[in-house]
């Protein structure tokens, strides 16, 4: 495959949409990989995607048209542009055989260029996992994954990544910008089996991490609480003991030494005086009337554990974290899905938002400066009043 990527001049959303997973990683011309979807939008292209009828009942439906764009450096080099302004625009195709990123690295890519100021507006790549009815889907269609820049007057230009996990939707939290000007981006995501991803924009990393911090996914191994003060009566031991660990029954019988059941009796002499003797170096000659009763020696019982104590245990950590080895692999995926909106109602809104959240605080702003006067007046007025009278 090619290093670099055949980029498309569009209005709103216009692709160079590749899909493919790889062994190894970074970058692509060096790599083994399997291209599981490619659409550069070239003739045929009508074949393998569906218009989505989302948003047609209510007028609010657009669709696309094949051209070149404005400013095209190749005008053969033509891709898909929403048509109508201020609509709904969803289409997908089917991906055959489905795949999944089960240790391996996906890569998902995408060219965009929006060749007029967006007003209010998104435009996402969807990968979609079980059946998709494609005249139907939309935003509401569930999907394994989402890419795609999102814009609305002046505060909101955030390019969003969000992953799915047994059936619900997490973005990510950090706050990744997108592009706003008119030229041509070119967006990739990488997941690697580690769980570890990146983000590059024009094949620029833009940012990088992991789905353990980076996504709310799966509780985190431990809370730490900034503020947390140390409690009067905490308990600075390190480990306690565990007030349900039962002492066994028996265990204080049991004795700390037993015989050596591997010593043999000696033979035993009565006749021979001097063995009494050599009895004390060697057992091999026992004399009961001069040495006694002979007893085995005794060895260290194995069953024996010392005096009894209560299990101990680390007393206060807690946490609900349980790892998951497939966080990162999706569900099987079988549709990629382009949805694009844009709405100039949605703009007023956001603006109207906007306004009055900057009245507020200018409102708030005053009311504080006019305290501000208010109790400063007295001393002030004071002051100006003193008349100071030194004497040396």
């Amino acid at each position: 495959m090619e290093n670099k990527p055949k980029l498309h001049v569009v209005q709103a959303l216009k692709l160079l949409f590749l899909l493919f997973a790889v062994h190894s990683l970074f970058l692509f011309p060096f790599t083994l990989s399997e291209i599981f979807f490619e659409e550069r939008f070239e003739d045929g292209w009508k074949d393998r995607w569906v218009l989505s009828d989302w948003k047609r009942s209510e007028g609010k439906a657009g669709t696309f048209k094949y051209t070149a764009g404005k400013w095209p450096g190749d005008p053969d080099d033509k891709g898909i542009q929403t048509y109508n302004d201020a609509k709904h625009f969803a289409i997908s195709a089917k991906i055959a055989p489905e795949f999944s990123n089960k240790d391996r690295t996906l890569v998902v890519q995408y060219s965009v260029k929006f060749e007029q100021n967006i007003e209010c507006g998104g435009g996402y790549i969807k990968l979609h996992s079980g059946y998709v009815n494609q005249k139907k889907f939309g935003g509401d269609t569930p999907y394994s994954f989402m890419f795609g820049p999102d814009m609305c007057g002046t505060q909101t230009k955030k390019l969003h990544v969000i992953l799915s996990y047994q059936g619900q939707n997490y973005p990510i939290k950090k706050d990744l910008q997108c592009e706003t000007d008119k030229l041509t981006h070119f967006y990739t995501f990488i997941l690697r089996p580690d769980a570890s991803y990146s983000v590059l924009v024009d094949n620029r990393e833009r940012e990088s991490g992991t789905m353990y911090t980076d996504w709310d996914i799966l509780p985190p191994p431990k809370i730490k609480d900034t503020k947390a003060k140390k409690p009067a009566d905490w308990d600075d031991r390190e480990y306690i003991e565990d007030p349900n660990d039962v002492k066994p029954e028996g265990y204080d019988s049991i004795p700390r030494e037993i015989p050596d059941p591997k010593a043999k009796e000696p033979r035993r002499q009565k006749d021979n005086i001097a063995c009494s003797i050599a009895a004390l170096n060697s057992p091999d000659d026992w004399d009961e009337e001069d040495d006694g009763i002979w007893r085995p020696p005794k060895i260290p019982n194995p069953a024996y554990k010392g005096p009894w104590k209560r299990k101990s245990s680390f007393p206060f950590f807690l946490s609900e974290f349980e790892d998951d080895p497939d966080l990162y692999v999706l569900k099987p995926i079988k549709y990629v899905g382009i949805e694009v909106w844009q709405k100039k109602d949605a703009l007023e809104e956001a603006e109207k938002v906007r306004r009055a959240r900057e009245e507020e605080e200018a409102q708030r702003a005053r009311e504080e400066g006019e305290r501000r006067r208010k109790d400063k007046g007295p001393q002030e007025a004071s002051q100006k009043g003193i008349i100071s009278l030194e004497i040396f």
